[in-house]
């Protein structure tokens, strides 16, 4: 708070703005040009100096219903002009006339207070700055919903055109494609909506507090003009009604995105286990066959052994002929069978042993 003899200065931080009220007293009677305000008093240099940009510029004039009466302002009003907002505030302890234009950087109000303590003309004025601040903030998400607006119409006809792709999809590289596209338009919708969540919010907010403020003031109508909440039910409320509408619309279609994302993951997915599925026939198949390669091969390699077996024998039984009168194609003859026997037997024991070996390893 600063006080000086020509003004005093009151300064607010709010979460995302700042607010800086400037006050100047009137003399009873006195005449105020209509472009004037209280800035009339701050040294030029003062103001800018203030950082960041002015977003809203309210002038409230506070006058006795002696200096100026209700009546008077009624009849200087005219059918064609603007279109005036009023009420009587307060249990009808003021006039409340405003038309939310801009005229020269500022809106204004006129309070014509008729019976209002200190403290509640303090509270009105206050009310009134805030209803303008926090409508004029509440609107900053209308811009942002226009632009995603545009954003979402061409987002919704990509995603039936993908719809459209995934029905005709005829093999798995083509649903991949789709899929890597559908990819790509998730990560743009999730990044729409953290981009816009705040803004949206804020405005839902805003608009919360302007009805608020609106509601404190306990308004009664002046027959012919409209009151402040009639004024934003016709003004406010379709846009945020707007913001609102594109926000849910951006939920809905992350949602859309997330739930045709998953059902052709799904679609990939079944497709992938369908070729495992054969794969892993197939490599059943080989292992049949290598089995029975395997087995063939053992029977090969019984005869094998049988034969060089034997053919030892018969070395044997000629290298020892001279000791006994046998014939040694007899004894040849009568090995072969043992030795097949016994070569057949060491190699199913093999086998065996391998096997269980195979099986402790994979336990």
């Amino acid at each position: 708070m600063i006080e000086t003899g020509a003004f005093r200065m009151r300064w607010e931080l709010h979460t995302e703005f700042s607010s800086y009220t400037f006050f100047r007293p009137l003399e009873t009677g006195e005449h105020l040009h209509p472009d004037a305000t209280a800035f009339d008093a701050v040294h030029p240099e003062w103001l800018s100096g203030i950082p960041g940009k002015l977003m809203v510029a309210t002038h409230v004039e506070l006058r006795s219903t002696n200096d100026v009466t209700p009546e008077s302002v009624l009849a200087s009003l005219t059918p064609n002009g603007r279109t005036m907002v009023a009420a009587k505030v307060a249990e009808e302890a003021a006039w409340i006339f405003t038309d939310f234009k801009i005229d020269n950087g500022f809106s204004r109000f006129l309070v014509l207070n008729e019976s209002l303590t200190q403290r509640q003309a303090g509270r009105t004025v206050q009310r009134l700055v805030e209803i303008e601040t926090y409508r004029m903030m509440a609107l900053l998400g209308l811009p942002v919903a226009k632009e995603v607006g545009g954003w979402l119409y061409k987002g919704e006809k990509q995603l039936a055109a993908l719809m459209d792709r995934i029905g005709a999809a005829k093999s798995p590289e083509d649903e991949r494609g789709v899929l890597a596209v559908l990819s790509t338009l998730a990560a743009e919708v999730e990044h729409s909506v953290a981009r816009t969540t705040f803004r949206f919010g804020a405005s839902r907010a805003y608009h919360g507090l302007v009805m608020q403020r609106i509601e404190e003031l306990r308004e009664v109508r002046i027959p012919g003009l409209p009151t402040f909440f009639e004024f934003m039910q016709r003004r406010l409320l379709p846009a945020m009604n707007t913001c609102e509408a594109i926000s849910r619309r951006q939920e809905e279609l992350s949602g859309r995105v997330a739930r045709n994302s998953q059902l052709l993951r799904t679609r990939v997915d079944i497709e992938l286990e369908r070729q495992n599925q054969e794969l892993l026939g197939q490599m059943n198949q080989r292992a049949k066959l290598q089995l029975r390669l395997q087995e063939t091969v053992e029977g090969l390699s019984v005869v094998v052994l049988t034969y060089y077996g034997s053919q030892l024998v018969q070395y044997l039984a000629k290298g020892t002929k001279e000791f006994h009168h046998l014939n040694t194609d007899i004894i040849t003859a009568i090995s072969i069978p043992i030795i097949a026997g016994l070569v057949a037997w060491g190699t199913r024991r093999m086998r065996k042993k391998l096997a269980s070996e195979a099986g402790e390893s994979s336990h």
